[in-house]
């Protein structure tokens, strides 16, 4: 599409690499899934930044923090894990959006099919399990309690349980759980065997939004400018790409990756990709987005918002991939908001 060609004409040279310290990026994977990042290094949109991958994990707050202590040079987490980590004094930023809720991508919560839960009070005492504590999965658990009607008490009495994502639907046809949180492939690898049911999702209690960012540190977008500049336009590329590319060239794509990486993974569950769920074309970070965490972790005592600087938090002024003009959304940014 021409709108799609003006916005990767624009954002070449996103930069030349002069006084960088690195044009290499460490990061970690996740297993069997293809991230924005890897993506855009995979369309030649990173240009000569190169990506080393380090290892896979399944949690957003691990790395962060490995990208926080310098393990890593970026990673991606739920914003309200972000905000954690930098209320903690971390020298961190959240540089563009890489996964969100939208019609086709979210995080459900699922019940068996003839579970007794209906509603927030049914989890009283229930065991519900997420990927890991303290993030987007037990956030959303709370704000649909919340709007339940629970108390802080009451909502005391319901177990988050952290498991490994791949075993989280078998504990739940086993009975270990009694709602199980599934997103993305698994989620829909799960609802075509049957036997499940939504108890709701977090696309229903509050709309398309993004969830999570990249972060990188203040010290190595300082060091490396030009090389944080082509990596996080490449990545709002590659989300662009990935929104405007039919569905079934975005999996063979994603397939081929994966296949051609060798790290003896699994691709059936690939076809179930749908999007990134991001609520920007490219991955631009929205205020509000981080905000709405803030104010939950405020409200749960989990952080002082003294301590907390929403224009500190991110920036957008990496991000070259919307410097062509308006977005599909018809809005124009502005390059400076959010520093």
């Amino acid at each position: 599409p021409l709108q799609l060609h003006v916005l990767q004409e624009a954002a070449v040279g996103g930069g030349t690499g002069k006084g960088d310290r690195t044009r290499t990026l460490r990061y970690q994977g996740a297993v069997g899934q293809v991230t924005p990042a890897e993506l855009a290094a995979d369309l030649g949109f990173l240009e000569d930044v190169k990506l080393e991958w380090v290892g896979n994990t399944i949690s957003g707050p691990q790395d962060i923090q490995s990208a926080a202590t310098g393990q890593t040079d970026f990673g991606g987490a739920f914003n309200g894990a972000v905000v954690k980590l930098a209320a903690n004094k971390a020298p961190i930023k959240a540089v563009i959006s890489y996964y969100g809720s939208d019609k086709d991508s979210y995080q459900g919560y699922y019940v068996l099919a003839d579970s007794p839960i209906r509603g927030p009070r049914d989890l009283l005492g229930a065991k519900v399990g997420m990927n890991t504590l303290g993030a987007h999965a037990e956030a959303l658990l709370d704000i649909y309690l919340e709007r339940g009607g629970l108390s802080a008490g009451d909502i005391g009495k319901v177990e988050p349980l952290a498991l490994p994502p791949v075993n989280t639907e078998q504990s739940l046809r086993q009975g270990q759980i009694e709602v199980a949180v599934l997103g993305g492939i698994l989620r829909d690898k799960a609802l075509a065997k049957g036997g499940i049911r939504p108890l709701f999702t977090d696309h229903q209690l509050l709309g398309p939004f993004s969830a999570g960012t990249y972060v990188m540190t203040e010290r190595f977008l300082k060091q490396n400018p030009g090389a944080s500049r082509t990596f996080v336009t490449g990545v709002g590329r590659a989300l662009a790409w990935s929104r405007t590319t039919p569905r079934e060239e975005v999996i063979a794509r994603m397939t081929e990756i994966v296949d051609r990486r060798g790290r003896n993974e699994d691709t059936a569950a690939l076809k179930f990709w749908k999007s990134y769920g991001v609520a920007d074309p490219t991955g631009r970070v929205a205020g509000e987005e981080i905000e709405l965490w803030i104010d939950w972790l405020a409200d749960r005592g989990d952080l002082d918002r003294s301590k907390v600087s929403l224009d500190r938090l991110y920036t957008n002024a990496f991000n070259r991939a919307e410097a062509a003009g308006p977005t599909t959304s018809g809005r124009t940014p502005t390059p400076s908001s959010g520093s």
